[in-house]
């Protein structure tokens, strides 16, 4: 369900709390999170780490803990993107 604000911090705080849900719901990183919602990395890691916490502490426990994991496996996705880029360019020679 999706609110109307009009006092600008009540705005503030119910894209906090949907930009957490996203991250918990899709397993989504920073990068991907800001895309879908058309903001920035910024905007997106300062709102996760420093105002969902005050927001919604189960949210924060949930985000944190994927944040955690895409941060683990991020050297695995650089070096698939890296592979499938020299695949691609091996297919055009």
């Amino acid at each position: 369900m999706i609110h109307h604000f009009s006092d600008p911090a009540s705005a503030l705080d119910e894209r906090v709390l949907r930009l957490g849900s996203y991250i918990a719901e899709h397993g989504a990183t920073v990068r991907q999170t800001a895309a879908v919602f058309g903001i920035s990395k910024s905007t997106v890691h300062k709102d996760i780490t420093a105002r969902l916490p005050a927001l919604h502490a189960g949210l924060s426990a949930q985000v944190r803990a994927v944040i955690e994991k895409n941060k683990q496996e991020r050297h695995i996705r650089g070096g698939l993107a890296t592979k499938h880029k020299y695949e691609s360019i091996r297919r055009l020679h």
